[in-house]
This record gives C-alpha cells, structure tokens and sequence, in this order.
C-alpha cells in the first residue's frame, strides 16, 4: 500500500496527564505499550491541547478548529441521546468526511461525546460509541446499531474487542481503513478496574503524583480524593488496564501482517492532575478553571515503521489544531476550504525531517472566558472580564509555582502576550460562537450555540 493510502488507527484516552506514562519518564505507571509505540515511532514532549477538557477537545481534534469556531466550548451534558439529542458538530468538515470522501472505511469504537451518539456521523460506516461521555467501568451504556445497550464486561475491553473486530473485517480491503478507538479510561470512577492490576500497585509509593495541599480553587473533586491511595491506584489501574489493551491492538496489526502499513497515533483529549498543585482534574478541576501544563499538555506518540523513525524524541511546540492539517498532509489529502483553519501542518516534526521552525511555535488554548498564550519560554493566562491573571517564567519556573503577573517588571510582557492573544481569536474566532462571554464555568454544555440554535438562554451549566 502506498504511503498516501496509508491505514490509520487513532487512539485517544479520556483525562491521561502527559506524566502518566513510562515513556514519559514515570517509572511507576506500567504501560508497556503506550512505550512501544513511542519507541517505534516518535514521542512528542510539547504537544498541547486546544481546551482542557474532553468534547471541545475532541471537537479540534476532528475538525482543526478551535472551540470558538466550532461552538463547542465545555463538556457536552446534553442532547447526546433521546428525544433531544442535538449534533453538536452540524456544519462542520471533520477530517473523516476528508477520509471518506477519499475511499477510506471509517469506524469508531469507544467514546464519542459530541452529540447524539445515536446517529452515525461525519464518514463513519461503523458507529459503536458510548451513549453519553463516560461513567461505570462495567456493563457500560453504549450504542450499537443506533440502539442503546448496557454492554456486558469491562468497557476498556468491550471497546477493544470492537475494533479488534473492525480490523479483522478489513484489513484485507483492497481500499485503507481508519479506526478511532476512544477509551474511557483513565476518566473516574476509579473503582471497577481489574482487581489482580489495582492490587499490582498496593506497594507503589506514587512519587509521580505528589499530593500536596490542597489547591486555593480546588473544587469537589479534590476533596474526595486528595491523599486517597485508592484513588490513585485506580488511576494507575485504568491506564495499566487500557495499555494492556492497545497491545492487543498493535498485535492484530502484526498478525494480519499490516503494521507497515498502518499509521498509528496514541493520545489524550485532555491532561490531568492527580493532586499535582494540590487539585485533582484538568481545566475544570478549579474554579477558575486553569491552564496549567498538566491540563493542557497531553501524552502523544505516533509510530508507522518505514515512515517514522524509531525512537525518535520531537520538541516541536504542537497544538491539536494542527493534527486534521497534519493527517491530510501526511496523506497527500486536500484540507477542506473556506475553513479559516488556525493551525498547520507539522509533518516535518513527524517524519523527523526537521522542526520546520516549530520550536518556536506560539500556542493558543480557550476555555471560555480562560485564554492562554504559551511561547517556549513563558505562558500567560488571561481570564476575562477581570482576572485573576496568570504568568509564567517556564524556562527559570517549569512547575509554575511563581506567578508573576503582579510584577510590574513584567508590564510591558504581559501587553504585549495579551495583544498577541487578543489579536489571534479576532482572526479565528466565530463571533456567533465566541466563548470568552459565554458563561463557561466548566459545569456542562446543555446545547449547540451560535445561529439558530441561540435561544437567550444559558447553554452552560455552573
């Protein structure tokens, strides 16, 4: 098969902090796996989500647009299934429409969480997706055959065991596949999960997760599990347990004799922290909600061996607005018009033929009235309409423990990131779908906004 004809299998986890890998230098966490994929391909160190947190994310991910262009701006808490389900993606060009549109067989197992989860959508032929955006480990809501089920056994398995389905019907085609496997996992509860893998980590002194006191804006969450040692092993067992998992995957891969020719790409929707700062969860673990670099910098690795060398280690700044433009370039595929697309293309940095500039690179995140600019050296954090603001020496302060936006030595920095910012959402953003007053506390998205679906009132839940 062609390198532009390429199979692609993208696997994306749910709240997986860039710490929670060994290839990331964790010596705790087991995921064999996740390294072997890093090993035979390529490790990203500096890849960064568009919002920390997991539908608008997502939503960036499959269309290459930022939350205020497609209007997806916290985590969907309704219209995913019933009378009332609402296609949150309406109007969007995704880049499996692109895949599609172009021969490939498109199919999704696993979390979908962008509306109605009912309906098959935006190029996938199969559709076996949760019903709403996560919850038990076992016996799980799920969709098949645009009818809800409760799943029988642990859904990391029950969504293996339908890709791994997906694979076995395909890989001989004639014409490439491309799967998405979207785990629930590491997502809470941390409860459910194997018992022989939680009790593997009852000797583990959980030095990569510091639980230090509690975080001023810390919010319920932390409350329930700062300290708890059966939290954290559950968080470790969900990862342990998925990893598992993707070794499944990989082997099928290899045992249909198609891992030459078949790109694969391990990711997370969001980061996380597990009492690092002294709160659990990710954009909307604190009130504000916050940019730190454990909710907004995601574990990313990609392998296809021929094509990507082995073993390779990129520093690349990298937003997930730029992976639809990358996939499409990497698959000699034309990326939708009249998108007003904010990132590019980081092919370069994949392949390993340069950074092509990109360690320079500025990177943008949004959460509603929370924006952020991060260079390679500093990040700035500005909350409308008021405060508080947030900045960040990374090179001399890379835990972010000093904020120096009080230093009236940083004025004239802090203007001129705030223009910067400011200047980059007028280009890119929707003002029919604009986030920065929208009321986005981190509580839920209710219903699409923008153009006929605005209605005056709130779509976001506190």
């Amino acid at each position: 098969m062609a390198s532009g004809r390429s199979n692609i299998v993208f696997i994306l986890t749910d709240d997986q902090g860039v710490w929670a890998a060994g290839c990331y230098g964790n010596p705790e966490i087991r995921t064999p796996n996740i390294d072997r994929i890093a090993s035979t391909g390529v490790r990203f160190e500096n890849f960064f989500v568009a919002t920390p947190v997991c539908s608008p994310s997502r939503a960036t991910f499959l269309t290459g647009r930022i939350a205020s262009q497609h209007g997806v701006h916290d985590w969907i808490r309704g219209g995913n299934t019933g009378p009332d389900a609402a296609s949150y993606l309406a109007g969007e060009v995704t880049y499996t429409d692109v895949l599609a549109e172009h021969g490939w067989t498109c199919g999704i197992s696993g979390k979908w969480h962008l509306g109605n989860s009912q309906v098959s959508q935006h190029g996938f032929g199969h559709w076996f997706v949760h019903q709403r955006g996560g919850g038990r480990y076992n016996d799980a809501p799920m969709v098949r055959n645009g009818e809800p089920i409760d799943a029988p056994g642990y859904v990391t398995n029950v969504i293996t065991d339908d890709a791994l389905e997906f694979i076995d019907r395909h890989a001989g085609d004639d014409d490439p596949f491309y799967l998405s496997v979207h785990y629930t996992a590491p997502h809470s509860p941390w409860t459910g999960h194997p018992r022989d893998i939680v009790d593997s980590y009852d000797d583990c002194a959980f030095d990569s997760c510091p639980q230090e006191p509690r975080h001023p804006w810390a919010i319920g969450l932390t409350d329930q599990c700062l300290g708890n040692r059966e939290m954290l092993k559950g968080y470790f067992a969900a990862v342990t347990a998925m990893d598992a998992d993707v070794g499944r995957i990989l082997d099928r891969l290899e045992s249909h004799g198609i891992r030459n020719e078949t790109l694969v790409v391990f990711v997370s929707d969001n980061g996380f922290s597990c009492g690092h700062h002294g709160f659990w969860g990710k954009g909307n673990g604190t009130r504000p909600l916050n940019m730190y670099e454990n909710s907004v910098k995601v574990p990313a690795v990609m392998s296809h061996p021929g094509r990507i060398p082995a073993g390779l280690v990129q520093t690349a700044m990298v937003s997930a607005y730029d992976f639809m433009p990358t996939l499409l370039d990497y698959l000699d595929l034309p990326l939708p018009e009249g998108r007003n697309l904010p990132g590019g293309s980081f092919l370069a940095a994949l392949v390993g033929s340069g950074n092509a500039g990109r360690e320079s690179v500025v990177v943008y995140d949004e959460y509603g009235p929370t924006r952020m600019v991060r260079t390679a050296e500093w990040k700035y954090i500005h909350r409308y309409p008021d405060g508080p603001n947030e900045l960040y020496d990374l090179i001399n302060d890379p835990d972010e423990r000093e904020n120096l936006a009080n230093d009236a030595a940083q004025t004239s920095r802090m203007t001129s990131m705030r223009a910067m910012m400011e200047d980059w959402f007028a280009t890119y953003a929707d003002p029919e779908k604009d986030g920065r007053e929208r009321g986005v506390t981190g509580g839920g998205q209710l219903r699409p906004v923008g153009g006929a679906w605005e209605d005056g009132a709130h779509a976001f839940r506190g």
